[in-house]
């Protein structure tokens, strides 16, 4: 049956799925990169497709922007449609070393976000992606000639006007990446038990005022998008 945020019936969505925040960037990666994708699912114009890449189905919807929004969708998916993958394909700001266009593979995502703590007792949860997902995703990127960086990624709770120190502790803590929703990811496939990996495109170069032109976002996107079809049908 339907949930509250997605129309889909259970058999309209596949034990895979591809989460890219913005629903119309799902629907350019089920255009683009999937086989007889069909539309599944628009409640809240939350767009949802599911087709096939090499014979297995697949599924791409948007999951919004921050933690918050992700998890409404991500704890959906696994508790009512049985969804035993989720790879978060998104943009991320980069510091140190990540360089524009680099593709990050979150290894691990600290947060300022209280979400994870409110599920495990107020503690420090370790939110870490799932290993084979992981590994499956370094070696699918060496079999694509694709490089990549695993790397700890930040998620943050706030867009604009954040802590103004927060960079200083990102750089000395060598973490690569901020973005908005890796950590509620990863925390949330800790708890509800399917795999998660954040597979993310530096679309800004913070130290350097760095900043990527719209079309190498979305060439960025359909790489990111063939990585994590052949890191889950490897996993």
């Amino acid at each position: 049956m339907a949930t509250t945020h997605i129309d889909a019936e259970p058999a309209d969505i596949a034990p895979t799925v591809l989460l890219p925040g913005d629903p119309l960037r799902a629907r350019h990666i089920a255009q683009t990169v999937l086989d007889d994708a069909r539309q599944v699912t628009a409640r809240r114009n939350m767009l949802g497709y599911t087709g096939h890449w090499q014979g297995q189905p697949v599924t791409v919807m948007g999951g919004g922007m921050g933690i918050p929004s992700t998890a409404i969708y991500v704890t959906e998916l696994a508790r009512t449609y049985g969804v035993r993958r989720i790879i978060r394909i998104g943009t991320c700001g980069g510091l140190g070393a990540a360089n524009l266009g680099d593709v990050l593979l979150a290894q691990s995502a600290s947060t300022d976000s209280r979400f994870n703590r409110m599920q495990f007792g107020g503690h420090d949860l370790s939110a870490g992606a799932d290993f084979g997902l992981l590994r499956a995703a370094v070696d699918a990127a060496t079999a694509m000639g694709l490089p990549v960086r695993v790397a700890p990624v930040f998620s943050s709770d706030c867009f604009y006007d954040g802590a103004p120190d927060l960079l200083d502790h990102l750089r000395r803590h060598h973490i690569a990446g901020i973005e908005m929703e890796a950590a509620g990811l990863y925390g949330l496939a800790m708890r509800e038990g399917f795999a998660a990996l954040a597979i993310l495109t530096v679309s800004d170069q913070l130290d350097r005022g760095q900043h990527m032109p719209a079309e190498q976002r979305e060439q960025g996107l359909e790489r990111m998008a063939r990585l994590a079809l052949a890191s889950a049908a490897s996993a």
